[in-house]
C-alpha cells in the first residue's frame, strides 16, 4: 500500500511517500481502507518532534473515515470513522491507504457525512465532547463561555453546547463567520480584549458563566478564571504562549472554582470509539454539522497538506485516498 512515513523529526519535507506492506487483520483487529484522513495541528507537531512518546519510523495521522475490508463478517463493508492518541504516534496512523485497528476502535460513521467530512471530526469533537459532556456535565439552560470559539475545538464546543440546550457566549479576537455552523448557533459574541470580563458579567447579570471552555490556555488562563460563576467549572486544553501561569489563590478558593484539564491524546483509538459513537446521533439529526473543508490533497501531495496546516489555514485540511 501507499503511505506517508517519517524516519526523522522535522518540517513537512521530512515526510516520504512510500510503499509499505498492507496490514492483515487477526482475531483482535480489523483493517480499514482509508477514504479520507484530516491533518490536525497535532499531526504537524508530531512530525516536528513535539511528542516524546512517538516511535520512529512512523506513519502519522489521527483522524480517519473509511470502509472495513478485513475483519469480522459483521463489520465487512461497514463505513467507519475514528480517531486516537495512539495512532500516528505509537502505532501507524491514518495517512495511508489502509490502517489496522483494534475491533474496539470501530465506530460506524454517520450516513449524513461524506468521508471527507467524517474524517475532519475526530480530534476536535472528541476533546470538545470530553470536556463539555463527560467532565463539566453541561446541562440545558446553563451558560457556557467558549474562549477561542473561532477555532476547530472551540467551534465543536459551540455546536455540542447548543445541542444540549445551553446558552453559548463566544469569546474570540474576531467575530465568528455566519457561514460556519458555530457562527450561526452562538447566542452572544464578546471580543477577547481588556473588557471581556466586564462584558460577560453584564450578560450574566453579574454572575458569570456556569462553564468556561478555554481552548487557548496560557495567555487566556487568568481571563478564563475571571469569567466563571461561583462553583462554576473551567476547562483547559492548551497553554498557548505561556506554559506556567499565576492566579490569585484566595479568589480561586473563595469562588470554589472547579478547574479541569482535558487531554484527548490520552485516549487511544479504542477508548475514543465510544465518544465517536456518542456523536453520531447529533450529526444524523443535524444538531451537529461537519466543519468546512478548506483544502483537500491526494495522498502523494501530503507534504502540501501538512504545510497548509502549519501555515494556519482556516478550515479543515483533508487527505483523500
Amino acid at each position: 500500500m501507499k503511505a506517508i512515513q517519517f524516519k526523522t523529526f522535522g518540517k513537512p519535507e521530512t515526510l516520504d511517500y512510500v510503499d509499505l506492506p498492507t496490514p492483515q487483520a487477526d482475531a483482535q483487529t480489523a483493517v480499514v481502507q482509508v477514504k479520507a484522513a484530516s491533518v490536525n495541528p497535532s499531526d504537524v507537531k508530531n512530525v516536528s518532534g513535539h511528542f516524546e512518546h512517538t516511535v520512529l519510523p512512523r506513519t502519522p495521522g489521527r483522524d480517519f473515515s473509511g470502509i472495513v475490508v478485513d475483519g469480522p463478517q459483521a463489520w465487512l463493508g461497514a463505513e467507519v470513522w475514528g480517531t486516537g492518541g495512539d495512532i500516528g504516534f505509537t502505532r501507524d496512523g491514518t495517512h495511508a491507504e489502509f490502517i489496522k485497528i483494534p475491533l474496539a476502535g470501530l465506530s460506524r460513521k454517520p450516513a449524513s457525512l461524506s468521508h471527507a467530512e467524517a474524517s475532519a471530526i475526530g480530534v476536535n469533537f472528541v476533546v470538545a465532547w470530553l470536556g463539555t459532556v463527560e467532565y463539566a456535565h453541561l446541562q440545558g439552560g446553563e451558560t457556557i463561555a467558549v474562549i477561542g470559539a473561532g477555532g476547530g475545538v472551540g467551534g465543536a464546543v459551540v455546536q455540542i453546547a447548543k445541542a444540549r440546550g445551553a446558552r453559548v457566549i463566544a469569546i474570540d479576537r474576531h467575530p465568528l463567520s455566519a457561514d460556519t455552523p458555530a457562527g450561526r448557533l452562538l447566542d452572544e459574541y464578546i471580543p477577547f480584549d481588556e473588557n471581556v470580563t466586564e462584558r460577560l458579567k453584564a450578560l450574566t447579570r453579574g454572575a458569570g458563566a456556569d462553564v468556561v471552555y478555554d481552548s487557548v490556555g496560557g495567555v487566556a488562563f487568568e481571563t478564563a478564571l475571571s469569567l466563571v460563576k461561583h462553583r462554576g467549572r473551567v476547562l483547559e486544553i492548551s497553554a498557548t504562549g505561556k506554559r506556567r501561569v499565576e492566579f490569585d489563590l484566595i479568589d480561586f478558593y473563595h469562588n470554589e472554582t472547579q478547574l479541569l484539564g482535558v487531554d484527548s491524546a490520552k485516549l487511544g483509538v479504542a477508548e475514543s470509539a465510544p465518544l465517536m459513537t456518542a456523536l453520531v446521533e447529533g450529526f444524523e439529526s443535524n444538531k451537529l454539522q461537519g466543519p468546512a473543508i478548506a483544502q483537500a490533497f491526494p495522498l502523494e501531495r501530503a507534504r502540501e497538506a501538512y504545510e497548509a496546516v502549519a501555515n494556519g489555514t482556516r478550515g479543515r485540511v483533508v487527505i483523500t485516498m
